[in-house]
């Protein structure tokens, strides 16, 4: 949204939340799109993302300046400045998520963080970590073998792998899961 909102001029004057709405579909299409209706821009999902960016702790980008119009604070200007060329030529499109998809990713990532190998990786005990512990941190056993073994460790990785909690453990524990 910072990107959209500065895009838009949003350092010098207040930009309208319809067309930050309009420029974050031009820049990653289909990310702020309702998952029913596609071609549509969920307003309300863009107005969250803006209240998000507003946050000190997500790093206070942007100010609300009145009924749905925004602008940049001094941070959020350097913040795009700095970053909006890596920007180009990236596509950053997706579809949303449904609320199954979103149900399944936090109730794993609840599960990842309680395991017993990620509080032996928390503990700096990677060594101490059984073949079936890490097995067992990424849902695998002796049945789950070939093609679909490596789908199921491949969307785990893909979905879990950059986050900020659980994303070493899934590359270090992804060595020991490969090793055997």
């Amino acid at each position: 949204m910072t990107f959209a909102v500065f895009l838009l001029g949003g350092e010098a004057k207040p930009v309208d939340l319809e067309d930050i709405a309009m420029k974050a579909n031009e820049i990653a299409p289909g990310r702020f799109a309702w998952r029913k209706y596609p071609s549509q821009i969920n307003i309300k999902n863009v107005d969250a993302f803006l209240w998000d960016a507003k946050k000190p702790k997500n790093g206070n980008y942007v100010l609300n300046s009145g009924k749905d119009e925004w602008v940049l604070t001094p941070v959020g200007v350097v913040f795009a400045r700095e970053r909006i060329a890596a920007l180009r030529g990236v596509d950053v499109s997706r579809k949303a998520l449904s609320a199954k998809d979103k149900n399944w990713m936090r109730s794993e990532r609840e599960r990842m963080l309680g395991s017993p190998a990620f509080a032996k990786f928390r503990a700096g005990e990677l060594d101490g970590v059984s073949e079936q512990e890490a097995e067992a941190f990424f849902r695998l056993d002796s049945y789950v073998t070939g093609r679909a073994r490596e789908q199921k460790l491949l969307r785990l990785i893909n979905v879990f792998g950059e986050d900020p909690e659980l994303g070493e453990a899934v590359k270090a524990l992804e060595m020991k899961v490969r090793r055997n």
